[in-house]
């Protein structure tokens, strides 16, 4: 890893346990967002396939999957040991779950799979070849009707638009945040976060030979968007 993902990961495995909390007072209406994630996956609810969750986290996404689908098998995956921890716990009741501690940026798709999910994730890989180059490999992981679904931060595409989201994303965290986590998080943004144009994101998916790929929702600088194979 380079040095700002060394930063990145050691604020998540400082943040595991207080994550949960806090993301909903920084994420607007984060709960419909990973809503959106997991009700786009074309799957019956009772139909058994393979998922994996791409920077699980603190597992939200992963529980929210095995709630809606109790047959998949889903693979956790994060670099963050804390973070895999709080998934272990969230997830503990549930069958069919593994853990794998990796980064994304380089990480190795075992096997075929039906499903790839991700969520506040993949803004952090550092530019749109890297990013792209990761969609490539998911493509090529994905069975025949899979899909790939992103719930993630991103860019307009323009400035005005982009001051238009990031204006009403500091309205959502004055009302819930201290002026000096404010101060943190903006701080976080412009040295972690390396988000992408949505309009860029959704033409290289297209590019790579993603079919079916969408918008799902949308709410200024975050949206959740994907396609199939």
């Amino acid at each position: 890893m380079n040095d700002r993902m060394d930063i990145v990961k050691d604020h998540f495995d400082t943040e595991a346990g207080i994550f949960d909390g806090r993301v909903i007072k920084t994420v607007p209406h984060y709960l419909e967002m990973l809503d959106a994630l997991v009700s786009n996956i074309p799957f019956d609810k009772n139909s058994s396939f393979s998922a994996v969750d791409m920077g699980c986290g603190t597992g939200t996404v992963a529980y929210l999957l095995k709630k809606t689908f109790p047959n998949a098998k889903v693979r956790c995956v994060d670099f963050a040991a804390n973070m895999l921890s709080q998934a272990r716990e969230k997830l503990k009741d549930f069958e069919g779950v593994v853990f794998e501690q990796a980064n994304i940026a380089g990480y190795d798709f075992k096997g075929n799979i039906d499903v790839v999910a991700s969520s506040l994730a993949l803004h952090h890989l550092e530019n749109d070849a890297e990013k792209k180059k990761f969609q490539a490999k998911v493509f090529g992981a994905l069975n025949p009707g899979g899909c790939f679904v992103n719930a993630d931060i991103i860019l307009a595409s323009d400035e005005k638009h982009q001051n238009i989201s990031l204006e009403k994303w500091k309205e959502f965290n004055m009302r819930h945040l201290t002026q000096e986590q404010i101060k943190d998080r903006q701080h976080k943004y412009e040295t972690e976060d390396r988000p992408a144009v949505l309009m860029s994101e959704l033409n290289n998916l297209k590019e790579i030979g993603f079919k079916n790929v969408d918008v799902y929702w949308k709410y200024y600088n975050f949206a959740v968007y994907g396609g199939m194979k």
